[in-house]
This record gives structure tokens, C-alpha cells and sequence, in this order.
């Protein structure tokens, strides 16, 4: 019997590496889908495999190292991205709060991140603040260079010159905001994906109710609130720091305008090529992107969905 269940346990794992193993070989041909198919495969293999979840986790853990030639922040950000939805199938397992279930696997990866970027600068002999510096540098001259190029008239390339060290300063004091913005956006996006993914593996982890009826927190308005407040009278320090408050914060009100449109698409029951449609042009126009995050901050004393009053009914 313990033979059985060791030869049982030892090809439920050459499985686990398999699958995980063809999603890390798919991102590392493919780099764009690493986004979605290395949280996917994170998240398969911690409701999938159970027990034996970790093992297979540290053999993609070694395969993305391989696959990276040694490059590390290559391999801590790809691990970070596996990482973030193996963490997404234990807040599934433990059936824990939609909320627990973003802030975990962002806490996961951003740390993640934060190692590759530790460990990348000691080799290169940096400090991370000095090699995210010398990156910002770098892209903001290519950036120069790409204007001029373009034919973009003189005098606005004299201002981007005028003001290159001012950019580069406050872009480099932005990036954790950007770096969580992005990151939220990426564990968001597996989070509508994870319903897919329990169809097609039949099996059953999903336990949220529909996500077009979520609210952000109340309390986070008096933080919009106060880093509006320090924007206006604050010195440089605070104010970029106010921003890049703003900055987070637009991201979670975005999550709850968005839903509020997936609400009246559904009730409305709208197409799906008309809502892949509608979302599209949403995500290509910035004007359409501000009022989505309006209709999510605005939501807390308009109630567009009317939620209070069904649950009363």
C-alpha cells in the first residue's frame, strides 16, 4: 500500500510539473502572456494539487530560474507572478474574503519583486535606489531620442530637456505606486479569470457571489480625501507622495466603476460581443478610464446599483 500511494503521489506531481512546466516554456516564448498564464498555473496548482502543491511549486520555482540564464530579477519577477496566483488558491482553499483574497497575492509579489530587485542591484554593485535611477535615466533618453525622431516640434523637446532631472526625480519616487497599481490590476484580472479556470478544470474553489456588486471600502474615501488635501498644500516630498496615494487609490475605484458597468451590462443582458466590444474602447480611452473610476468613488453616496435597497426588498 505505501508503494501504491507513493507511485500515486509521484505521478500527481510529474502532472503538476507538466502543466506548470508547459505555462512557464508558453511565457518565456511568449513574454505578454506571462501576465495571465503564470498566476493561472500558480493558482491550478494550489486548488488542483493539494499536498503536494509545494513541491511542484519549487520545481517551477527552479525550471523559471533555468529558463532565465541566471538572470535574476528575471526569475524573481516570473516567480513573483506564479507566486501571486498560488497565493490567490490558498485564499481559495481557505474561502477568505475578496478583499484578503487581492491584498495577499499583491503582498506576495511585491515582495518577490523586492528581492529580484535587492539581489539584481548587489550584483551589478548598486544600490536599488541607484539602479532604478540609472533605468529611469536610461528610458527617459530613449524617450528624448524617439521625440526627436518623430519630428515632435523643438520647442517641446526643449521643455522635456529643461525639465529631464525634475522627471526623472519624480518618476523614480512614483514607480512603487505604479508597481502597485500594475500589480493590482494583474491580480484583479486573474481573479475574474479564476471562474474560467474552475469551469474548465471542473473543479470547485470559487466561493465569491458575483463581483459586479463589490464596493470598496468607505473608510478609503477619507484617504482620496486627504491626499487630495496634501496635494494642495503640501511641499514636493508630500505631494508626490499624495500622488502616488491618488494613484493606488484611482486603481481600486476603477475595480468598482468597472463593476458597476459589468452590473447594467448584465442586467441589461448586453451581448458578449457588445460587451467586449464596449470594454475595449473603455480600455484605449482615457477619458472613458477617468469616468469609470468618477462612477466607482461617486458610488459611495449615489448607490448606482442600488444594492441597499434589494437587500432590504
Amino acid at each position: 500500500m505505501p508503494q501504491i500511494e507513493n507511485g500515486k503521489a509521484a505521478r500527481t506531481i510529474i502532472f503538476g510539473i507538466l502543466v506548470t512546466g508547459i505555462a512557464v516554456i508558453a511565457s518565456d516564448v511568449l513574454p505578454f502572456i506571462c501576465f495571465l498564464a503564470l498566476p493561472q498555473a500558480g493558482l491550478f496548482t494550489r486548488v488542483r494539487f493539494g499536498k503536494h502543491s509545494v513541491t511542484i511549486c519549487v520545481a517551477t520555482i527552479i525550471l523559471i530560474a533555468i529558463l532565465s540564464s541566471g538572470i535574476l530579477i528575471d526569475t524573481f519577477f516570473l516567480s513573483g507572478l506564479f507566486l501571486l496566483g498560488f497565493a490567490m488558491g490558498e485564499c481559495f482553499n481557505r474561502k477568505l474574503p475578496v478583499e484578503v483574497t487581492v491584498i495577499f497575492p499583491l503582498f506576495v509579489a511585491l515582495t518577490a519583486y523586492l528581492f529580484g530587485l535587492y539581489f539584481y542591484s548587489n550584483q551589478l554593485n548598486l544600490g536599488m535606489l541607484a539602479f532604478v535611477n540609472e533605468q529611469v535615466q536610461k528610458n527617459l533618453e530613449l524617450t528624448l531620442k524617439l521625440y526627436e525622431s518623430m519630428g515632435v516640434s523643438m520647442e517641446n523637446i526643449k521643455m522635456f530637456s529643461d525639465n529631464f532631472d525634475r522627471i526623472q526625480h519624480d518618476l523614480v519616487r512614483l514607480i512603487p505606486a505604479i508597481v502597485i497599481s500594475l500589480t493590482l490590476i494583474m491580480v484583479w484580472l486573474n481573479l475574474l479569470l479564476s471562474k474560467s479556470l474552475e469551469v474548465r478544470s471542473r473543479l470547485s474553489f470559487y466561493h465569491f457571489g458575483s463581483l459586479n456588486q463589490w464596493k470598496a471600502p468607505e473608510i478609503l474615501v477619507w484617504f482620496v480625501i486627504g491626499c487630495g488635501i496634501l496635494l494642495i498644500l503640501s511641499g514636493s516630498g508630500l505631494r508626490l507622495l499624495s500622488i502616488s496615494g491618488i494613484l493606488v487609490l484611482m486603481t481600486i475605484y476603477f475595480f468598482q466603476g468597472i463593476a458597476i458597468v459589468s452590473f447594467y451590462f448584465e442586467k441589461k443582458r448586453f451581448p458578449r460581443f457588445l460587451k467586449i466590444f464596449m470594454y475595449s474602447i473603455i480600455a484605449v480611452q482615457q477619458i472613458l478610464l477617468f469616468f469609470i473610476i468618477g462612477l466607482g468613488f461617486f458610488d459611495m453616496w449615489m448607490n448606482f446599483r442600488k444594492l441597499e435597497q434589494k437587500e432590504t426588498n
